[in-house]
């Protein structure tokens, strides 16, 4: 028993696994790899050529996948099953070797399973071993909860609710907002250098409710985009960079210097702000510097009232997460 192991595994046909009592997985492009499926460094020796437009760290993970599903996985591991269609889970053992089926597009790779468990619901087990078999890949160890899933078929749970649980579902919600973050951040980086920022900054301040105004392409002494609260002064600055870099001071002293006497300045930038220039900053509050974290974030905070053409450029859907307070 102690050799017993339990497996996570995700599929998009529900039915396939359960008319035919099979998990399966796909790669259908790596063909017959019956000759070097014993072998991890051949698999991802072939799958570049397979897949020439995959990341390079697709390669380990995808052919780390195959490699357990077809070689690691041993016949009575267990293995755990959520299904999409009604979010309920199910537990089988594996009573047979991997086998590869050349007549399928989608699913090649298949066991066979003898389904012990079906239809469980998600609540009889705790958040961290929902956690766990919700991981993004297709076949996974499941390793930490397994425990929770092997008492399961005894119908005597064993819920490993904990006083950490809350600090873990906390820390699951923040991997996701930084998820998130990293993810808007990458694409202005990419698809939104130069004035096309500058575009996106303006429609920004719209979207925060100021009137805004754009200087000619190449600034205006230095100013890009010319915003008021209202129809009234003051009149505010901004100054757009994009660059990958931290912002020198003499950058921020620029836009000072592009300052009227009653003006304040608004310095956005993709990356962050040199020592120097924080503390210019510091010493001149009538400028404000926002550096690429606080600009994805204002983002986040005003991305339904963003112009269509950046809501396609940033993609997102609003979800809810847990909100657990200490």
């Amino acid at each position: 028993m102690t050799d017993t192991k339990v497996w996570g595994i995700h599929t998009k046909d529900d039915n396939l696994f359960f008319n035919e009592n099979v998990i399966a997985i796909g790669w259908h492009d790596m063909g017959d790899i019956s000759v070097i499926q014993n072998d991890r460094e051949l698999l991802k020796q072939k799958y570049p050529s397979v897949y020439p437009n995959k990341k390079p760290g697709a390669a380990p993970t995808d052919c780390g996948q195959i490699f357990r599903f077809i070689n690691e996985a041993k016949i009575g591991d267990y293995v755990v099953f959520p299904s999409k269609i009604d979010r309920k889970i199910n537990i089988g053992q594996i009573i047979g070797d991997a086998t590869y089926n050349s007549n399928t597009d989608v699913y090649p790779r298949r066991r066979k399973v003898k389904w012990l468990k079906r239809g469980l619901a998600r609540t009889s087990f705790s958040q961290g071993a929902l956690y766990e078999i919700g991981s993004a890949m297709t076949f996974f160890s499941v390793k930490n909860y397994s425990d929770e899933f092997i008492s399961a078929l005894s119908g005597t749970n064993i819920l490993n609710d904990t006083e950490d649980e809350s600090e873990e579902i906390s820390l699951q919600a923040d991997s996701i907002i930084e998820t998130t973050r990293d993810y808007v951040l990458k694409q202005l980086s990419t698809n939104l250098k130069g004035y096309p920022l500058e575009d996106l900054v303006a429609d920004l301040l719209g979207a925060m409710g100021y009137k805004v105004t754009q200087s000619s392409k190449g600034g205006d002494r230095g100013i890009d985009i010319i915003i008021y609260k209202d129809e009234l002064p003051p009149r505010i600055v901004v100054q757009v960079k994009s660059f990958d870099r931290d912002v020198p001071e003499r950058d921020v002293q620029a836009l000072k210097g592009a300052m009227n006497n009653n003006d304040y300045g608004l310095f956005v930038t993709l990356s962050d702000y040199s020592e120097n220039a924080k503390k210019y900053l510091n010493g001149h509050t009538e400028i404000r510097g926002i550096d690429g974290r606080e600009l994805v974030d204002l983002l986040l905070q005003y991305y339904d009232k963003l112009s269509d053409k950046y809501r396609t450029i940033i993609p997102l859907k609003r979800v809810y997460i847990p909100d657990v307070k200490e």
